[in-house]
């Protein structure tokens, strides 16, 4: 299937490892001018070198901090012009797995603020930056990485922000319909990238598959979810995580 990609802008945060670099090694394998946007320069660089080894289309990396409104700004502004403007933007930016245990009397108000911040915060600052760039053409797409912790008790500050993102993700999406851009929330489980130890991945195989998902296999899902085959979804939240077992959703 030609997912009509060539050619489109395409802005990854969070983008220098794990499941984002995944996206933006896909996007651009699929002819995307893609933007990766992450904290740490070194690796960035090393990312966009996997990227163009991979798929010969070179990658604009742009630092930032998700929390900071004036980083944000510029981050988006930088990538918009490095590409000649921007069609898509994947927020995945965040602090990995929440920044505190589940145990209720572990969690801090420091905790909650910089998970909201940095996550669900940084998501709406890179949507209010990127949208107005989208409307202008008329089309446009936002994907968001959230998590099944969404459908489970496992971590309580994880499973917050990624409820404020699917919150987020339907209110964008009522709101930007109108201007031809969709947003919608994609939910990875634990997933199978260069972080996961290999001892972790032969016991993370509690999912319906009986296996871990590759992060190339998320990466697909947000492509087309990217892409104008997928005009018809929008404000939908996909689990994206091998089937959580037991669990009816509807």
């Amino acid at each position: 299937m030609d997912l009509e990609l060539a050619g489109k802008r395409a802005l990854v945060t969070g983008g220098s490892r794990g499941i984002g670099k995944a996206i933006a090694r896909v996007l651009a394998g699929e002819g995307a001018r893609v933007a990766i946007a992450a904290r740490d320069a070194d690796r960035l660089a090393g990312a966009a070198s996997d990227i163009e080894a991979a798929t010969g289309r070179p990658a604009t990396t742009v630092q930032f901090e998700a929390g900071d409104d004036d980083s944000v700004r510029n981050m988006v502004a930088a990538a918009a012009e490095a590409l000649g403007g921007l069609d898509i933007l994947v927020n995945n930016a965040a602090q990995p797995g929440g920044t505190a245990p589940p145990n209720l009397a572990a969690v801090t108000s420091t905790d909650f603020s910089t998970d909201m911040n940095v996550k669900a915060m940084g998501y709406l600052r890179c949507a209010q930056q990127a949208a107005p760039l989208m409307a202008a053409n008329g089309w446009g797409r936002i994907v968001n990485i959230g998590g099944l912790t969404a459908y489970t008790t496992a971590s309580m500050l994880s499973s917050m922000r990624v409820i404020a993102v699917a919150s987020l993700t339907k209110n964008l999406a009522d709101q930007l319909g109108s201007a031809g851009i969709t947003v919608n929330l994609v939910h990875p489980g634990t997933t199978r990238t260069e972080q996961i130890s290999a001892e972790r991945a032969a016991l993370a195989t509690g999912n319906v598959i009986g296996r871990l998902v590759d992060a190339e296999e998320v990466a697909w899902l947000v492509a087309f979810l990217c892409s104008p085959k997928s005009a018809a979804i929008t404000g939908e939240s996909i689990g994206c995580g091998g089937g959580i077992r037991g669990s009816i959703r509807y």
